[in-house]
């Protein structure tokens, strides 16, 4: 577990930060009393999670583009980030084939616009560039991928994560390696939580036809993936960016995904989702001849484990339980800031062996 006492003062920058994950990374971090700032565009859902936990009320956002490589540039003159976490992204691989210019500018220029600043930055001591499970060649083995297989997402999406790797890659090797900044890539599993409001997601997707009373629709119940609790990750990322500002040698890429058995089934996830939820929630498949995706996508994290001393805390069951009494409080109107309070609380005391 990562001593979040190390963060407080901490001049911490976060792209992305109006998003799902973004959203959930500032609450921690202004529990952890850093000084944070956000670079994002406006909350790409209505509802979102940033407005309705008032996120946008108790830290520096600032909307932007990460195109925008001048204004990012100011940003960074103005703030003089410590810690930079990279998240902005267009992440939707259905999106993706909608607008594949649009993907590969935000998600490889952004990268690069990003590192630019980086570059430039006598401040900047760690910084993360947090892409994705499917950045790998997806030969649908049984096995999960590693650190050192190759990097071919299949989609427009994944693929333009792929170059993002790429990219920070060329400029670690180019332009960092007599500085002392830690620069690290984190690929990450499929995520859950509450507060997503995306669309194209299972979970959220899954949310809106409980609201509805309708049934839920599944496309691929057979797929699958390495789904883990928002939270797993994003202290994860906490941890490898603590670890390099410390200590330059932990930079790397890692995997971050959970244990062996909670990677199930799309079909298996909606199973528990239902059964948590109630009120006779129930799913169908409806295939509807969508773009390709993986039927089989595992990550094998042996790397952050050993390396970092990092390992999972909810299983896929308590990610579930916690997601559903999430939705439960924002339908009912309850307090959300409370909600995300008291779940990174309870987060963090299971990861001392507190129950």
């Amino acid at each position: 577990m990562v001593d979040l006492s190390f963060y407080k003062n901490k001049k911490v920058l976060i792209t992305g930060n109006t998003g799902f994950k973004g959203s959930w990374l500032c609450k921690i971090l202004l529990m952890a009393g850093a000084n944070v700032t956000g670079y994002s565009l406006e909350p790409p859902t209505n509802p979102s999670l940033f407005k309705i936990a008032n996120l946008d009320k108790q830290m520096n956002s600032i909307i932007g583009d990460i195109r925008n490589l001048e204004k990012l540039q100011k940003v960074f003159e103005e703030i003089k980030p410590e810690i930079v976490f990279h998240l902005a992204a267009q992440p939707i691989v259905r999106t993706s084939y909608e607008n594949p210019v649009y993907t590969y500018e935000t998600n490889v220029m952004g990268t690069v616009n990003i590192l630019e600043c980086v570059r430039k930055s006598p401040s900047v001591k760690s910084f993360l560039n947090v892409t994705t499970d499917k950045v790998y060649k997806n030969n649908e083995w049984e096995w999960g991928y590693r650190e050192n297989e190759f990097l071919d997402g299949y989609d427009p999406y994944s693929n333009s994560k792929s170059c993002s790797e790429l990219v920070t890659h060329t400029y670690k090797r180019s332009f960092f390696e007599d500085r002392e900044i830690g620069i690290s890539t984190a690929r990450a599993g499929n995520v859950i939580g509450g507060g997503d409001f995306a669309k194209d997601r299972i979970i959220p997707d899954c949310v809106r036809a409980a609201m509805n009373k309708e049934n839920i629709i599944v496309r691929n119940p057979n797929s699958i993936r390495p789904y883990q609790h928002v939270l797993e990750p994003l202290f994860a990322y906490l941890l490898i960016a603590q670890k390099q500002y410390e200590n330059k040698q932990y930079a790397d890429s890692y995997n971050v995904g959970p244990n062996e058995q909670d990677c199930v089934t799309t079909g298996k996830i909606v199973d528990m989702f239902v059964n948590k939820w109630g009120e006779n929630l129930k799913w169908e498949c409806k295939i509807d001849n969508g773009p390709h995706e993986a039927n089989y996508l595992k990550l094998d994290c042996s790397k952050i484990k050993n390396t970092l001393d990092w390992k999972p805390i909810w299983n896929i069951e308590q990610a579930i339980e916690k997601t559903v009494e999430f939705s439960k409080k924002y339908i009912n109107k309850g307090n959300i800031e409370e909600c995300m309070i008291n779940q990174i609380n309870e987060y963090i005391k299971n990861g001392k062996g507190e129950k």
